[in-house]
């Protein structure tokens, strides 16, 4: 009886360092997205740079929070709750791990942007798509070390307030851009910046739907909430490659 106790107590504290490490590198994703747009507003070279070597931090969260996941699967067998609990971990590593490649794409173009002239008015909407997305973040992650699915099923339903940023700022940029043929280089990169805190707005939604099923074992039903969609970058270059 004693060694079957401490057997379930070591499987629970694995459990719950998983965890812990997940919301570990949420933080981390936090910090990467918050120094990507400071560095874009600020036009600090060294503080873009620092977000594009840090990335590799998150990369490898990723492969060792994936690693524990798989052998707690192989060796502990975990079922129900448990089960979804593992499986999330690894999902959530994964959502992640992307949005802190999209944040290392934000500051490399945030490197670029420096060399060409200020546009404070279009940086500052840059700003304020930045701190949504990272308030929809920090709400999913903070909703799954409680617990709280309410918190999550919030997030997930406002799920077009990012797409409407989106939106507005592409129309802004198009303004600028046809208005003056100087703009066209900055507003490209400011573009494909919108478009990398589109795209974490929705790995924050994915995030949602999985804290979900971990904790009801239901997937969430209906259409994702969207915004009227306007045209996406794609046609000059994928907005998550490196520049």
């Amino acid at each position: 009886m004693a060694m079957n106790e401490h057997t379930v107590r070591a499987y629970g504290e694995e459990l719950n360092a998983l965890t812990a490490e997940v919301a570990r590198m949420g933080g981390l994703a936090e910090a990467q997205i918050i120094d990507a747009v400071a560095s874009v507003v600020r036009r600090d070279v060294a503080l873009a740079r620092q977000v594009v070597e840090r990335d590799a931090k998150l990369d490898a969260m990723h492969i060792e929070i994936d690693k524990k996941s798989i052998r707690l699967i192989a060796l502990r067998q975990p079922v129900a709750t448990d089960l979804r609990k593992t499986l999330a971990a690894m999902k959530l590593a994964m959502d992640l791990e992307r949005t802190g490649d999209l944040a290392k794409n934000i500051a490399k173009r945030g490197l670029s942007l420096a060399e060409t002239e200020p546009m404070a008015p279009l940086t500052r909407s840059i700003e304020r798509m930045g701190r949504l997305v990272n308030q929809r973040l920090k709400q999913v992650l903070d909703a799954y070390t409680s617990g709280d699915v309410e918190r999550a099923v919030a997030v997930w339903s406002t799920d077009d307030e990012v797409d409407e940023h989106y939106n507005a700022l592409f129309r802004e940029l198009l303004t600028y851009m046809m208005g003056d043929a100087r703009t066209i280089t900055a507003c490209t990169h400011l573009l494909f910046m919108a478009k990398n805190l589109e795209r974490i707005g929705d790995h924050a939604t994915n995030i949602a739907e999985t804290i979900h099923y971990q904790i009801t074992g239901d997937e969430l039903t209906g259409e994702r909430p969207r915004a009227t969609a306007v045209p996406s970058p794609s046609e000059i270059g994928s907005p998550e490659q490196s520049v």
